[in-house]
């Protein structure tokens, strides 16, 4: 806990939003509920142990880097971080600019652990060639893709509007929040084109939800 709490104030100061769990069923559950760009679990937690934690967390198919922090050093421990799901681990005790600079490195590079095809109820989202595909297929543009991509990683779960624009539309201060309901529509337009079995519920404004 006391590591925790010196994690998330370094992080917090750099400027990094953090959230906090102290065992590991409580990460299981704040995973389901938000969206984050990486993610660092203690190999060592209680209720759910660090391995079986991330095994759970990527068997509901999310994919979000983590890093697996431990104070074991075999090598059989590091195998096991990596087979349960982890893209990188640290050996406590370790330097806090070591664990900035693979965070950095893990979020540079999110793209890459994302899977080239998401498939849920016979939807298919191919990041490559930005086609949805279901009874019919269509091309998305850039920007479509993207909030496709981020409503099929967060299945099962609401998302605001403030959310959705953070995600999507950060690095675009000229855009403000009417742009996600702009693209709602679009997305919603595309689905019924292709004749999905899936749709996007939610109002101008409030919560959306992959249904």
């Amino acid at each position: 806990m006391e590591l925790s709490r010196a994690l998330c104030a370094v992080l917090n100061h750099q400027g990094y939003e953090t959230d906090a769990v102290y065992d590991g069923l409580a990460a299981v559950e704040k995973a389901a509920e938000k969206t984050y760009d990486c993610m660092i679990f203690d190999i060592m937690m209680p209720v759910m142990d660090g391995l079986t934690a991330v095994r759970e967390i990527r068997g509901q198919g999310n994919v979000t880097p983590v890093i697996m922090l431990t104070a074991k050093t075999e090598i059989d421990d590091r195998v096991d971080g990596l087979d349960a799901g982890a893209d990188d681990y640290l050996t406590k005790p370790f330097a806090m600019k070591e664990l900035l600079a693979r965070i950095r490195s893990m979020t540079r590079r999110k793209t890459s652990f994302t899977p080239a095809r998401l498939t849920l109820a016979g939807v298919t989202l191919d990041l490559d060639s930005q086609e949805l595909s279901a009874v019919h297929s269509i091309r998305l543009s850039g920007r479509e893709m993207q909030l496709m991509e981020l409503f099929m990683q967060s299945k099962g779960r609401d998302l605001t509007t403030e959310e959705v624009f953070e995600r999507i539309w950060k690095e675009e201060p000229d855009e403000d929040l009417e742009i996600v309901w702009l693209y709602v529509s679009y997305l919603r337009k595309k689905l019924g084109a292709i004749k999905a079995k899936i749709s996007i519920t939610g109002e101008k404004g409030g919560s959306f939800r992959l249904a």
